[in-house]
């Protein structure tokens, strides 16, 4: 099992602070992926995905969430609590 440090994302709208994301990346990896392929992979157990606090240098590890009526999303979870660390993130290139 691969673990990967996310260190961008894409969304739909740059300026949104509620709009899902689409992709996740590392452009020092080469990799980016879409959040359906990050979902499926962190189901299977292939690989974790994680980011890192700019400020406090902690890892928080993202996990998949999943609510009644809403398609499945992404979020990381740190000190046993779901925060929003990825909405933080730059955008990454395309």
């Amino acid at each position: 099992m691969a673990d990967a440090q996310v260190t961008c994302i894409n969304k739909p709208n740059v300026n949104s602070s509620h709009e899902h994301i689409t992709h996740l990346g590392n452009p020092a990896n080469k990799w980016r992926w879409t959040r359906e392929q990050v979902i499926a992979s962190i189901d299977a157990g292939t690989n974790t995905f994680y980011v890192i606090d700019p400020v406090s240098g902690a890892r928080a590890d993202i996990g998949v969430v999943r609510e009644s009526g809403r398609a499945p999303y992404l979020r990381t979870y740190a000190d046993k609590q779901w925060n929003n660390n990825l909405l933080s993130l730059n955008q990454c290139p395309i």
